[in-house]
């Protein structure tokens, strides 16, 4: 109930102050619990159970936040999920941790055929389990439907401190899903560690145009905002004209982003800035450098705050004055990491890359996930036996402990705050009949942002097969996010 805690301690301080604003509808703190405690009953008679997994298949709406509430006033555990996330990786998520509710949009989630063609499952079909449930309702007042799912009921936690308070979802080294639970000490050490960082307190107001789905809004948006009882502004366009448009109507003063983001904004051609509140703009993976952070410094009156966050660690550094540029800034309190040669295992010296490990409180002991192989064979994304996660990113520590991050021991890559798992990509396309070989990279369009570029070999040079084939097969068996955004045909890789 940890969340929820946090929502009757803002209801008691703050009452009828506003605790969330979507376009035209505002809730006040005492609005907003009304409607939590009339869906927590609800979802309680629909059959949910103490400790049961609930799948929010929703963007960035307000009843995201207010299923989240009840979920966590049952007890429950939500586990946010990409509204656009295929059927194949359901089955593979309902294998590793089989969801008892799952609430979607009409159709969300429904079983479908899936093609044979793209790459192969990590999972065997015949081993994953048919997402069918035993029964399915309409939530009152919505379009939203509930899907419960035969489960035999998850037993306690030994105390409330381990008790599973909600489980993220990534993805791992072959672009599979991969569930991270998030125990209530995980959230509450999170909550403290940008709480403090950040100095959020019940006066902010956040925008949130990062999805709730992803770890990086969840984290900031649900835990460090409901924490401190700040005002959430949520927003599921991303368009930099509208974003701007709500930072001056709401004198938003916190804006979690990407660099993508923050660098659109700086182009806008025309805007007033808002001089009425100074925004923190907390940017993932690093912040701006050169023109376009001059450009957005002389607009904004503020730098973007470059920062790391990964779903298994929750926040790891932030660059607290926005001055480090690309740097994602000083190791936050509380917050271990240590930099080891990938090939002796012996700590780099300053300065020199080397794959980040990390220990804390807000680590996330990865119970859903694979258990880490015998020994000192650590795989990237697992704890070893003193709790050390290995993250995978290629980072160096200079003089002043600062952390650059540089790349990944492995292909996954970041496409607006989401990993992508360039294996999967080039899989997909090979399972093509008429391709030999595929190979999918990342690049920075300076317009488009960061997208997956693939090249392809064929059997038949003839110039029979178009791009658009490809792209098309893609859109069909992977994430939109995943998919190629162009084609190049080679004769060889």
């Amino acid at each position: 109930m940890l969340l929820y805690s946090w929502l009757e301690r803002a209801v008691k301080a703050k009452g009828t102050a506003r605790a969330l604003i979507y376009r035209d509808t505002y809730l006040s703190w005492r609005g907003l619990l009304h409607r939590v405690d009339r869906r927590a009953g609800e979802l309680a008679a629909l059959g949910l159970r103490s400790g049961d997994l609930a799948g929010l298949m929703l963007g960035n709406v307000p009843d995201f936040v207010i299923l989240s509430l009840a979920l966590s006033k049952l007890d429950c555990a939500p586990l946010p999920l990409d509204p656009t996330t295929s059927t194949r990786e359901l089955e593979m998520l309902q294998a590793l941790v089989p969801l008892r509710g799952l609430i979607t949009r009409p159709r969300g989630g429904d079983v479908a055929a899936v093609a044979a063609a793209g790459g192969a499952p990590a999972v065997a079909r015949a081993a994953r389990p048919k997402l069918t449930p035993e029964s399915r309702k309409r939530l009152q007042g919505t379009l939203l439907s509930c899907s419960i799912y035969p489960t035999e009921p998850r037993a306690a936690a030994p105390c409330a401190d381990e008790q599973i308070a909600a489980v993220l979802v990534t993805s791992d080294s072959a672009g599979d899903p991969k569930p991270v639970e998030r125990t209530a000490a995980n959230l509450r050490a999170e909550a403290a560690h940008l709480t403090a960082a950040l100095g959020v307190t019940e006066e902010d107001r956040a925008l949130l145009s990062v999805p709730l789905f992803s770890s990086f809004g969840f984290d900031v948006g649900m835990v460090a905002c409901l924490h401190a009882g700040a005002t959430l502004c949520l927003e599921d366009e991303v368009g930099p004209a509208r974003i701007a448009k709500v930072l001056r109507d709401h004198n938003v003063t916190l804006l979690p982003g990407n660099q993508t983001l923050f660098s659109d904004l700086a182009r806008l051609p025309a805007t007033r800035v808002n001089g009425k509140t100074v925004t923190r703009f907390l940017s993932l993976g690093g912040g701006l450098t050169g023109a376009v952070a001059a450009g957005f410094l002389q607009r904004y009156g503020a730098r973007p705050l470059g920062c790391m966050h990964t779903t298994e660690t929750g926040t790891v550094a932030v660059d607290g004055k926005g001055q480090a540029g690309e740097s994602v800034g000083k190791v936050l309190d509380g917050v271990e990491i240590r930099v080891l040669d990938p090939t002796t295992g012996k700590a780099t010296a300053s300065g020199r890359q080397g794959a980040l490990w990390v220990r804390g409180p807000a680590v996330s002991p990865l119970a859903l996930a694979a258990p880490a192989l015998p020994g000192d064979n650590v795989p990237i994304g697992s704890r070893d036996s003193e709790g050390w996660l290995r993250t995978g990113d290629l980072v160096a520590i200079d003089r002043s402990k600062r952390v650059t991050l540089f790349a990944r021991e492995d292909d996954l890559v970041r496409i607006d705050g989401k990993r992508v798992a360039l294996g999967e990509v080039e899989g997909c396309i090979e399972g093509l009949s008429m391709v030999t070989a595929a190979q999918a990279q990342l690049i920075r369009d300076p317009l488009g942002g960061p997208m997956v570029v693939a090249r392809v070999v064929l059997k038949d040079r003839s110039g029979a097969v178009e791009a658009e084939t490809i792209i098309d097969h893609c859109a069909r068996n992977l994430a939109p996010y995943k998919v190629p955004r162009r084609v190049e045909f080679c004769d060889s890789l």
